[in-house]
């Protein structure tokens, strides 16, 4: 796993290196992952499917780039919100985990997401500028 570092403290990064390690490993789930950056000050962070790399954001400007798992598919060129939400509901209701999430949201057109946990929201982007957003379910802290 690469790291970029750029003013984030250490403990701070293993939080954000070990919830990326937990998403992909199927071992935190997106609440756990929110409560622990959320813990560790973080602000927000994107996830760029094409790159594979995760960056996390600190309120004063300080980045960390974690790479994570390269998925399978590269995203499709059309833009379905209904898939991406279909994709939530199910990773939601634990149907799902991480992995297929992200291979079915690629397949909806998504090629990165940003998680706001100020503003409780993540915003899933397409190729062409397009969003979906989706408010953190009300069991998210």
């Amino acid at each position: 796993m690469h790291t970029k570092m750029s003013g984030v403290e250490p403990d701070v990064q293993t939080v954000m290196e070990d919830c990326v390690r937990g998403s992909d490993e199927g071992r935190l789930t997106f609440p756990e992952v929110v409560k622990r950056l959320k813990e560790a000050g973080v602000e927000r962070y994107t996830a760029d499917l094409c790159r594979a790399e995760k960056t996390f954001y600190m309120p004063d400007g300080a980045s960390h780039v974690v790479a994570s798992r390269q998925h399978h598919r590269p995203p499709a060129e059309a833009f379905s919100p209904a898939a991406i939400d279909a994709a939530l509901r199910a990773i939601q209701a634990q149907k799902i985990d991480y992995t297929t999430f992200c291979e079915q949201i690629a397949a909806a057109g998504c090629v990165s997401y940003l998680v706001s946990l100020a503003g409780r929201r993540a915003v899933y982007s397409g190729r062409t500028g397009e969003t979906f957003v989706e408010p953190f379910p009300a069991g998210v802290k």
